[in-house]
């Protein structure tokens, strides 16, 4: 029997991992879908933090928030100098 005053470890490995563009494009197309300018929508969620700027619909108001907002604007600057300035 192992030493029960040894702390253990548990290390869940999540490989389903969603990545900040594949929320943006969720976040995009619920948005389109609800009739808003969705970038209208992503920039006031982004300038003010609110997430209401967000619809709930396909839960796209729980996945822009679970990146930082700086990551959100990260991304968005690296596809627009890759498509724009390289």
């Amino acid at each position: 029997m192992e030493n029960m005053a040894n702390t253990q470890y548990f290390k869940v490995s999540n490989n389903a991992e969603i990545t900040v563009k594949d929320i943006l494009e969720a976040v995009y197309i619920a948005l389109t879908e609800k009739g808003y300018n969705p970038v209208s929508q992503i920039v006031g969620y982004i300038m003010s933090g609110d997430p209401t700027y967000v619809t709930s619909y396909k839960n796209a108001r729980y996945l822009i928030m679970k990146v930082e907002r700086d990551e959100l604007l990260e991304e968005l600057l690296k596809s627009y100098i890759d498509v724009n300035l390289k």
